[in-house]
């Protein structure tokens, strides 16, 4: 019997929601065939058997928060083989259930419950009427914590009665489970529950705005906890500047004219990436991270290029941007966007950046302030083309021009470095033959 673990599917994973069974318990398995889809921090991913045979056991289900090395099924040799439960991640539930049968704590128990007689009846009818305790997950125990929940209170909707991710949530909406008052405040006077009605008026649900929740996936939840922790941790600082855009069009348009036959197709977006490639070689000093209050150099330039899907932000990673081509960024940067908008892209295709660039031009934004991707010391914001009048020469004239904008992180980068780095950029840019030199 073999055990499948709860995978690490992308570098700063630390657990999973099962999305999608694709194989059921008894159905034939291959190495190599897709067992699971799981979401990520970053997406939603394909997990693969690596060995033969059946599965006989899926110990979460669909919807289910699973931390990292957790058990979440067993493969076996058979159909009919029988799983063991001490093998699973259930072991520990199984044992709580298993404790009520020895006589002996159980009586211990009683005797240490006698001080709770004084509880409400009410409560006690509540709560885990066989005194066994919940079956739950630690991830479940957290949120219950987290709500302010009664954990005996909720019913479990996972297998054996456990109690789920979904049953949590699904408590702290109707407010159900929440734990009673306690009694020194139950007797206070009947003036000290004025506060209730400010808490409610805290709460999600809201009559007078229309309000309700949205149910939210774990992709969405990780972009805003660790984009919190970049802005209360990173102490960002900002660079901008406008480039004269003129020359890079017409080398876009001369780029592709050499590429028709190709099928190939050179974006302002794939210009910007290569040259910050180059001009990350130049300055190296950008290409670092601040981890654990030490300065880490990369010695590989790998540029994450920003892509809206349906559940977030996700970041492709092109692995030593500054060694592939043109036509190559190219191809990579829309296989990879491709791969993000269907939830198929792989954890090393999300891992290991060194750089960003996150460009809303096409949505017609004159200029914007990105925050950084930690542990990456940069991301560089791209505005949309516009046509402005300027001076060149001594004489007003209409040019395109493209608003940049540089977020750094102070502790890795100081100011001067950063100017340095953007102003060799902008450079770069205007003068586009260096992007291929």
């Amino acid at each position: 019997m073999s055990e499948i673990h709860m995978p690490r599917l992308s570098d700063t994973m630390e657990e999973g929601v099962i999305s999608t069974w694709v194989k059921k318990v008894g159905d034939k398995v291959a190495s190599g065939d897709v067992l699971v889809e799981i979401e990520t921090d970053k997406a939603v991913m394909e997990y693969e058997a690596y060995e033969d045979g059946y599965l006989v056991k899926q110990n979460v289900s669909e919807g289910d928060t699973v931390p990292i090395g957790e058990v979440i099924g067993l493969i076996g040799d058979s159909p009919d083989a029988v799983p063991e439960d001490s093998g699973s991640s259930d072991a520990p539930a199984a044992q709580e259930k298993e404790e009520p049968k020895d006589e002996e704590p159980k009586g211990e128990e009683k005797e240490e419950s006698k001080p709770a007689e004084a509880a409400p009846a009410a409560s006690a009818a509540e709560g885990d009427s066989s005194g066994e305790r919940p079956r739950t997950s630690p991830l479940a125990r957290r949120l219950a914590k987290e709500y302010g929940l009664d954990i005996t209170k909720i019913k479990g909707s996972g297998p054996k009665g456990r109690i789920v991710r979904a049953d949590i949530e699904a408590a702290a909406k109707d407010g159900s489970a929440a734990h009673d008052a306690p009694a020194a405040e139950k007797s206070a006077p009947s003036t000290s529950a004025a506060p209730a009605p400010a808490a409610q008026s805290a709460s999600t649900q809201d009559d007078v705005r229309g309000s309700e929740e949205v149910k939210t996936s774990n992709v969405r939840k990780v972009i805003a906890r660790r984009l919190t922790e970049s802005k209360q941790t990173v102490p960002h600082f900002y660079l901008r500047r406008a480039i004269d855009a003129e020359g890079l069009k017409a080398f876009r348009a001369q780029i592709n004219e050499q590429l028709s036959s190709t099928g190939v197709k050179i974006s302002f977006n794939d210009l910007i990436v290569k040259a910050c490639a180059t001009a990350l070689k130049l300055h190296p000093e950008v290409n670092t991270s601040w981890i654990n209050d030490t300065l880490v150099q990369h010695h590989r330039i790998n540029v994450g290029v920003a892509v809206a899907v349906d559940a977030g932000l996700v970041v492709p990673v092109l692995h030593d941007t500054d060694k592939a081509t043109l036509s190559e960024i190219s191809t990579r940067t829309r296989e990879l966007a491709g791969k993000a908008r269907d939830n198929k892209l792989k954890p090393q295709e999300m891992s290991g950046g060194t750089f960003s660039v996150s460009n809303l031009g096409m949505f017609g934004m004159d200029s914007f302030s990105a925050v950084i991707n930690p542990p990456e010391a940069a991301i560089l914001a791209v505005g949309a083309m516009r046509p402005e009048a300027v001076v060149v020469d001594g004489e007003v004239a209409v040019r395109n021009r493209i608003a940049l904008e540089l977020s750094v992180d102070h502790r890795a980068v100081d100011g001067a470095v950063g100017a340095a780095f953007l102003k060799e950029l902008a450079e770069i840019l205007e003068e586009p033959m260096r992007i291929i030199l």
